[in-house]
């Protein structure tokens, strides 16, 4: 697993949900060199406005014809989490009803093994070498497929169950965010001129961000350490 990696082959495939780190990963691929392509997952969120926001994302850096949206129906069937099952509750931060020596309920089993496989399956046809995924291993929701040993085991799966890897070619995972603070991430963000204006973080899927789950409470509060405001609405 390796941060940024200079390779001739430059072409990446960059999983972007629409929200903050994605789109940060988006910003950082193109400053690297990669030609992008973009991949988002319809799965049955509750907050499936940040494929509108994806949308947006890929039409700033001009690979909207190369943006790819994947209807995953099934981990809505599944349930299991406050993303996909109307019958759990996003946790109110501010109200105390986040856990946080759990794994919270906003977790969606499997999600990022799948992403993965399917972004491998992409970058394989477009002759990607690299795959960019915006997970964290500080500012997060305590997911265990944000976690560096997750992503390293994928990896090296990668290298054996495609053709690209039996080549002696492979495709990485790119992981830049993994070990910044959410401030820095958007410290880094901003000097690359990536458009936060057009992301959004809220589980809740509204309109304006709640600012009250987990994922709005790490965004203000990165935004607040970074020393800037967060330019999209909030309740």
């Amino acid at each position: 697993m390796s941060n940024q990696v200079e390779t001739n082959n430059k072409k990446a495939v960059v999983i972007l949900s629409g929200g903050l780190d994605s789109t940060t990963c988006m910003g950082l691929a193109e400053a690297a060199g990669y030609e992008l392509f973009p991949i988002s997952f319809d799965y049955g969120q509750r907050h499936k406005i940040e494929l509108e926001n994806a949308k947006q994302v890929a039409e700033h850096y001009g690979v909207s014809h190369r943006h790819k949206i994947i209807k995953l129906d099934f981990l809505r069937d599944f349930g299991g989490s406050a993303l996909t099952d109307d019958k759990i509750d996003v946790p109110n931060v501010t109200k105390g009803e986040a856990a946080e020596d759990e794994i919270p309920v906003t977790y969606v089993p499997g999600r990022n093994l799948l992403f993965l496989s399917i972004a491998t399956s992409y970058a394989e046809v477009t002759g990607s070498s690299a795959i960019y995924i915006g997970v964290n291993a500080l500012d997060y929701s305590g997911y265990p497929d944000c976690r560096p040993e997750f992503i390293s085991k994928v990896e090296e799966v990668i290298a054996l169950a495609t053709k690209v890897g039996v080549e002696g070619k492979g495709i990485t995972i790119e992981t830049p965010l993994i070990n910044w603070t959410k401030a820095q991430i958007i410290q880094e963000g901003l000097k690359i001129g990536v458009p936060y204006e057009l992301t959004t973080s809220c589980y809740n899927g509204k309109a304006e961000a709640c600012g009250e789950c987990d994922s709005c409470r790490l965004r203000l509060k990165g935004f607040e350490e970074a020393g800037s405001k967060d330019p999209i609405p909030y309740l």
